[in-house]
């Protein structure tokens, strides 16, 4: 079996993790300061705030910021559901703006238009590895003089004009096993504001900065030394997982140009794509996808149902029209490119499709 996803872990974090339980320290200790301080440097900012999940830091993010009840948070109805929930947890409002249909990343004029007297923040996703348009998604931050915080829980590496996401304004990242990288489960936030950081590390842990002290409404979110762990040696290891997703999309874009009923993922220029996914779209993807199942080819659909068409948000009122992000969730596939896969394996996918297309 191609699996769609696969964590690339070895002995180097077995090792890791048994350090940490030899050590007696297994709840929020010394690595998770030490991962912070790794994360942080990496992506370019001055803080780093982990947290058990990838919602946690976007919930934490949020209410850092002071975002709550009244107030609106502008980002994708083309996401994991996790993105507006975590507005939601708020007491805020999410407000959907529809995506590019080439990158399936929030367009900027539609966020210019959803913007009310309530618009509090923007929260462009950096989906399936490829950056937003952060020059354009800041100007317009600038001149209504509201925040940023950036979903880029499937973005780990990824760079706009040379520079990381999560580092434009407020980052979040998730580091779930399927992830660019993985702490076993895990989340972090990036930002260059103390206050920032300060309000998210007591917000995670109670609301408190001192035991038993407690200043604020805050969470158990706390990130384990097992999983920074963990994290500490993918840290080491993600430009080298990076380098290969990116020859594994190229080898797949390569082998699959021109192929009949296929469209493939594009990297804007000034973008670096880190391929969380490698997402091919097709009129026909039920088809594909069940000819690629009986070859044991393992296959994603991310994502089958746009937010505001989820039931939960028919509950809540959500009744608007994106036509980009339905056409988009009827269409999408992604296919195997994760850095465990072999050059047979690629070829296999490769195959694969041309074969299906062909019939």
């Amino acid at each position: 079996m191609i699996t769609i996803a696969k964590p690339y872990l070895d002995e180097a974090e077995i090792e890791a993790v048994t350090a940490v339980l030899r050590s007696g320290v297994i709840a929020e200790g010394p690595r998770v300061a030490q991962f912070e301080q790794a994360f942080a440097e990496y992506i370019g900012v001055d803080h780093a705030v982990a947290v058990n999940s990838g919602t946690a830091a976007l919930h934490v993010a949020l209410m850092a910021h002071g975002i709550g009840k009244g107030d609106e948070v502008i980002t994708s109805p083309f996401s994991f559901v996790a993105t507006a929930n975590s507005i939601v947890y708020t007491g805020a409002k999410p407000v959907f703006a529809d995506i590019e249909p080439d990158t399936y990343i929030i367009s900027a004029d539609q966020v210019h238009e959803m913007i009310t007297s309530r618009t509090k923040a923007i929260m462009p996703v950096h989906l399936y590895g490829h950056a937003a348009d952060m020059d354009a998604i800041m100007e317009i931050a600038e001149d209504h003089n509201l925040l940023v915080i950036e979903d880029a829980c499937q973005a780990h590496g990824a760079t706009y004009k040379g520079k990381k996401v999560g580092s434009f304004g407020t980052g979040t990242f998730s580091f779930y096993p399927t992830k660019n990288m993985t702490t076993s489960e895990g989340g972090i936030i990036t930002t260059d504001d103390p206050d920032i950081a300060a309000r998210s590390r007591m917000l995670r842990a109670h609301g408190s900065k001192q035991r038993y002290l407690h200043e604020m409404i805050g969470y158990n979110f706390r990130m384990t030394d097992i999983s920074a762990a963990i994290g500490i040696v993918q840290m080491g290891r993600l430009d080298e997982f990076t380098e290969k997703r990116r020859k594994n999309a190229s080898k797949l874009s390569m082998g699959l140009k021109g192929t009949k009923n296929i469209i493939l993922p594009v990297e804007k220029e000034n973008c670096l794509h880190v391929y969380h996914q490698y997402t091919v779209r097709t009129d026909h993807r039920d088809s594909l996808r069940d000819a690629l199942q009986q070859k044991d080819i393992g296959t994603g659909t991310y994502y089958p149902l746009c937010i505001h068409q989820q039931p939960l948000y028919k509950e809540m009122g959500y009744t608007g029209s994106y036509p980009n992000s339905e056409k988009a969730a009827s269409e999408v596939l992604s296919v195997p490119v994760h850095p465990a896969l072999s050059d047979v394996d690629i070829n296999t996918v490769i195959a694969s499709i041309k074969e299906w297309a062909q019939r």
